[in-house]
């Protein structure tokens, strides 16, 4: 009986995926839990094993396309007898239309299995087999088909790469900062080719407007991709309103301060403002639940109002906006804050967050204080129902007690789905959060 695999769910966002490789070749054997192929979805780049035992008699989606959930990617064959008619016929025709003597040449390119099939690719497969052999220190630098073909298109050199894969090995994830720095080369290789077939004229020619802008061609990653798609769906579908707020953070600036002098001395992490931040957000949110919720759609009758804080922290990584989850942030400490959400920051740098830590947030928190971005709007991230934006700190003439006085000061904005939170809610939300920052002890208590 011929097994279809599809394209599954990897996470609670996930809607399509890309091959990233491909751990099986066509003919062989694959047993239930064997690692069938690695797919990158909108979060991350995540090992599929097998459900069933077989053979691999099939690949339907090869290495670096994407397709939606539930589109076949390839067939294994159980062994029972009904091996399907595609692979039959498209042999048979393959043994009329083959030379007398072309058999042995046949097996032995089945022998070499199906990642490198052209002359040009077969030429080129023993240098690059040659070159995995020689590295440095001696020992051997395994990568994936897709891998090293994106190495040779691009001119990547693997032997700076370190290998997150099993044993090792070079996946596509660990590349992405190699090719974001590709086009160049790339480009190199495109202008390359006119020249060497003397018809430069004849070559696929940029748009004028496209010269006129200088405009070079980037690859985009799934998650890229993924991420414009949910954002724009979140702006054109969810009817977000802004209220802006601003906080005398001095106390907190000073509290930061003489926190961080005593944590130094008993040797454990700082904590900066935004792990302050993220422990404010999450009790004014306790405060107010009604901003913990999540608008289900226009069919249902019911909203959720959720009873767990958890908060998404925005990071921007190398490879695009990711939000960690930190699970209950209202019952942390902010040195336990602090600590998750570091380690957080470093796995979505390095594209190994799981969905789990991506998945089951209730509010966002996005900061570009650091960048000393003074106050902006974010995008709602859904289904949750409102995202803080908070700017940077930073010192001001103000009036206090009939004094002008530099005092420093915080702006935040909450974006807010509009079909279940009122200004009037909002307005309430940012009044507890700024109550909470200029009475700093209340955050920590």
């Amino acid at each position: 009986m011929m097994i279809e695999i599809t394209m599954p769910r990897l996470s609670d966002t996930m809607e399509e995926g890309a091959i990233a490789t491909w751990h099986k070749k066509v003919g062989d054997t694959v047993e239930e839990g064997d690692v069938l192929v690695e797919i990158e979805t909108d979060k991350a780049t995540m090992e599929y094993e097998a459900y069933e035992s077989g053979t691999l008699s099939k690949i339907l989606v090869e290495e670096g396309e994407l397709v939606s959930i539930g589109t076949p990617i390839a067939n294994i064959d159980d062994g029972s007898g009904d091996s399907g008619d595609d692979d039959d016929s498209g042999e048979a025709q393959s043994k009329t239309d083959e030379p007398a003597g072309a058999e042995d040449s046949k097996g032995a390119a089945e022998k070499s299995g199906d990642e490198e099939t052209s002359d040009s690719d077969a030429a080129s497969e023993p240098t690059e087999k040659k070159s995995e052999a020689s590295q440095s220190d001696g020992e051997r630098q395994f990568a994936s088909p897709l891998v090293r073909k994106l190495a040779r298109d691009y001119d990547l050199d693997l032997s700076t790469v370190d290998g997150t894969g099993p044993g090792g090995r070079i996946i596509r994830a660990d590349i992405d900062p190699l090719l974001s720095e590709a086009p160049s080369s790339s480009k190199k290789k495109e202008s390359a080719k006119p020249e060497a077939t003397s018809a430069p004229k004849e070559a696929p020619k940029p748009s004028s407007d496209d010269e006129r802008r200088g405009s070079e061609k980037q690859p985009i990653s799934n998650i890229r991709r993924v991420i414009a798609r949910r954002l724009g769906e979140s702006a054109r579908e969810v009817p977000h309103f802004y209220v802006t707020a601003v906080a005398d953070a001095e106390e907190l600036v000073k509290l930061r301060a003489s926190l961080n002098e005593q944590l130094v001395a008993s040797d454990r992490p700082k904590v900066s403002v935004n792990d302050l931040l993220v422990r404010a957000a999450a009790l004014a949110l306790r405060e107010h639940p009604e901003v913990n919720a999540s608008y289900v759609g226009d069919d249902a009758d019911h909203t959720l109002r959720h009873s767990r804080v958890n908060v998404g922290v925005a990071v921007a990584s190398d490879v695009g906006l990711m939000v960690p989850v930190i699970d209950d942030a209202d019952t942390k400490t902010v040195t336990q804050l602090g600590i998750e959400t570091k380690k957080l920051a470093k796995l979505a740098n390095e594209k190994k967050l799981s969905p789990a830590q991506m998945s089951g947030g209730t509010f966002t928190i996005s900061n570009l204080g650091m960048f000393g971005v003074e106050e902006f709007t974010a995008i709602i991230n859904p289904p949750e129902g409102a995202i803080l934006a908070v700017g940077g700190t930073k010192q001001e003439a103000v009036v206090v007690d009939g004094k002008i006085v530099a005092r420093h000061r915080m702006r935040y904005t909450l974006s807010s789905d509009h079909r279940i939170i009122d200004g009037a809610l909002a307005a309430q939300f940012l009044q507890t959060l700024t109550r909470l920052i200029e009475n700093p002890w209340t955050i920590i208590a």
